[in-house]
């Protein structure tokens, strides 16, 4: 069992519980979409003293919340699974959508790179002319091509104001960004 010693925020306990059977790790619950200024606090404070890992869902609140906290703490982490793989094999889950429904595989592929211990390129050579150019930005279909680009990076959805931030954010380069343009539409 992998050990993470940076703390993953997580919305819920179904997400710790998840997790923990996966990875031998420490979680913060923010209680769903409820985050105050007393949370952000603290998780500045874990940030200063071991990491943090911000691992929300896929939906609108978890994007809400971590816009909250990338904006308060803007060197925290941050892992992403895709809306497909949060989603409860059974029915009687209703419509839930996160990540307490992810398997170990999609896990593991969220959080790889993200643990002390191993190192990441955080360099980006992307410019706005080059979203542009690939229709990310300003295009007619350019939601759906952000949307297969997050997918496929997993760096989750974001609007064309904030992708160049969050290219740049996670150190894509261009060339991985060119990669993964050349599939859309397959």
């Amino acid at each position: 069992m992998m050990k993470i010693s940076e703390v993953i925020v997580v919305e819920g306990k179904s997400d710790t519980t998840n997790l923990k059977r996966f990875f031998e790790c420490e979680t913060y619950e923010t209680g769903g979409s409820a985050i105050d200024a007393a949370d952000l606090e603290r998780l500045k404070i874990l940030q200063e003293k071991r990491g943090l890992i911000i691992f929300t869902d896929p939906d609108f609140q978890g994007e809400r919340i971590r816009k909250i906290i990338m904006a308060a703490i803007p060197e925290a982490k941050h892992a992403f699974i895709r809306r497909d793989e949060g989603v409860p094999v059974s029915k009687s889950k209703g419509h839930s959508l996160g990540v307490e429904h992810a398997d170990g595989v999609a896990l593991e592929a969220a959080l790889s790179g993200l643990f002390s211990g191993e190192t990441t390129n955080f360099s980006s050579d992307i410019r706005s002319e080059d979203l542009q150019r690939m229709g990310l930005v300003m295009g007619k279909d350019s939601r759906r091509r952000r949307e297969h680009l997050g997918e496929a990076l997993r760096i989750g959805y974001v609007n064309g104001k904030g992708l160049l931030k969050r290219l740049q954010l996670f150190g894509v380069c261009l060339e991985e960004v060119e990669e993964v343009m050349r599939t859309y539409g397959d």
